[in-house]
């Protein structure tokens, strides 16, 4: 994967983060934009002095894990997903092995997901003893495809686990109606789709449990480790609650094997900060989303994201497919802009799970979007210029290997 680090030149919008038609008209520009894959300085200097600020509380009060920076944020999370608890920890990862212990999975058990997702989806699963059993997506949304779960569940099926791969939601509708007509419980893995939502309600909120990642870069994101689960199950959240700090429920008294799972006081007072701005950076997200599609739509060899209007997406990422997919992420990478892969190797096909026997081949679809994913630059403060520079250059490497691709020609007869 191209590294995304940061620049400090990279241009970026006033301080509330616009799309690309309210920017500033563009300056003349040098023969290369630079244009990073992510820019979390630009972000920073939007937030200095009200995050400085509310740190420094949680240091004057030296309520560093837990606490209640911790408690204030699972409040309004759980309120912003539309359920009725919120249990912060220190990863998505973390979210997601919690969600299966709350279930009571373990070995022996199946649990069923998708293999183009972060392995971290397939960790928890085998955190617990427990076999992923892997279902093809569907290409157009690359997410879940509801239609092969009938022929993936089996007597030891526990639990499906949906992911909503590049905040692109996954068909709930369908995936709850299927796992009700079971009986399975479902985990919804939305570590990369904070605010999206499907028939008008956000992800998260949907199944038995929902799943989200603050790593640094996501949509909402701390500055550090950090995650959560939601669920409207009382009895989930207490259990949650207590496997998070060591399985207990009164201080010292451990009732069964717990965690270090805690979320710290400084993550928390970062993301409550941040939460307030979240739907105006999704608004961002999804306005230059808009703008690469536009600027893209038609261009030879290049597959876009699709929108559904019933679950629209937030742009965590924005992945467009194409062949030679290395070879263009080099001459991007060439001319100052960063990409990245995501994600490169499908869980199936990882040397961590050879065990369970897959070869290429065994889910085509989710190896296809391996082998042509490529995704470009996308975070709120993406100015025009930048977004215009990205278009450009690679709507011309694009041409130029299409006219390399093209056989020479025989001259007329004179």
């Amino acid at each position: 994967m191209t590294t995304a680090t940061v620049t400090d030149n990279a241009m970026t919008c006033p301080p509330a983060a616009c799309p690309p038609a309210a920017c500033p008209p563009a300056a003349a520009q040098p023969a290369q934009v630079k244009v990073p894959f992510v820019d979390l300085k630009a972000q920073f200097r939007t937030l200095e002095n009200e995050v400085l600020t509310a740190i420094a509380d949680v240091c004057r009060e030296a309520r560093f894990c837990l606490g209640p920076a911790v408690e204030a944020f699972e409040a309004r999370f759980a309120e912003y997903c539309g359920a009725a608890h919120c249990v912060a920890v220190n990863s998505g990862t973390s979210a997601l092995h919690l969600a299966m212990r709350c279930l009571d999975i373990g070995p022996g058990d199946e649990v069923i997901t998708v293999p183009a997702t972060f392995v971290a989806t397939a960790w928890a699963i085998s955190y617990v003893g427990a076999r992923p059993v892997f279902v093809d997506i569907d290409p157009a949304s690359r997410t879940m495809d509801p239609q092969r779960l009938a022929a993936a569940v089996t007597p030891r099926t526990r639990a499906i686990v949906p992911v909503h791969l590049y905040g692109q939601p996954a068909d709930m509708r369908a995936i709850l109606r299927f796992a009700e007509s079971r009986g399975l419980p479902v985990i919804e893995d939305a570590a990369q789709a904070h605010g999206a939502s499907c028939d008008g309600r956000r992800v998260g909120g949907l199944g038995r449990i929902g799943c989200f990642s603050f790593y640094p870069g996501k949509n909402l994101g701390a500055f550090g480790e950090g995650g959560a689960l939601v669920t409207n199950d009382p009895d989930i959240a207490a259990r949650a609650r207590a496997l998070r700090d060591h399985g207990q429920r009164r201080r010292y008294v451990h009732e069964e094997i717990g965690y270090n799972y805690r979320m710290e006081g400084i993550q928390a007072a970062v993301l409550g900060i941040k939460l307030a701005r979240l739907d105006a950076w999704t608004a961002a997200r999804r306005a230059h989303a808009a703008e690469y599609t536009r600027r893209l739509a038609g261009v030879p060899g290049l597959t876009l994201p699709r929108e559904f209007p019933d679950r629209p997406g937030v742009y965590h990422l924005f992945v467009v497919e194409l062949d030679d997919r290395d070879a263009v992420a080099a001459r991007l990478q060439q001319a100052g802009i960063q990409t990245g892969l995501h994600y490169p190797v499908p869980v199936h096909l990882q040397p961590a799970y050879r065990h369970l026997g897959h070869a290429a081949g065994d889910f085509p679809r989710a190896e296809r979007l391996s082998a042509r994913c490529l995704s470009l630059p996308m975070f709120p403060e993406l100015t025009a210029d930048q977004i215009d520079g990205v278009c450009r250059t690679l709507t011309d490497i694009l041409a130029k290997r299409g006219r390399a691709d093209r056989p020479p020609q025989p001259s007329g007869a004179d």
